[in-house]
């Protein structure tokens, strides 16, 4: 009886991590496409526009950091649903 319980929490917290993790990895593929269409066009105009001061960390930086944490977070949790599925194997 307990293998099943440890099957359904497993399953769950995996479902959740899976529907929780994907706009994160969507966003901080959105933040690298332009970052690296910012780059083809300073590169296109004959180098950066920018100072040695002016290359500070940016908001977008920021935000890639806040959804990296994110991800990092809820792939745990991805993973500790699946240690539950197997426990609940184990324990059968």
């Amino acid at each position: 009886m307990i293998n099943v319980v440890l099957w359904l929490a497993g399953i769950a917290l995996l479902a959740v991590a899976i529907w929780r993790i994907r706009a994160p990895l969507g966003r901080m593929n959105e933040l690298d496409r332009l970052a690296q269409n910012a780059a083809r066009y300073d590169s296109w105009r004959g180098g950066s526009r920018l100072t040695a001061a002016d290359r500070e960390r940016t908001g977008a930086d920021e935000m890639r950091a806040l959804m990296r944490r994110q991800v990092l977070i809820w792939a745990a949790a991805g993973v500790a649903g699946v240690v539950l599925i197997v426990a609940g194997f184990a324990i059968r």
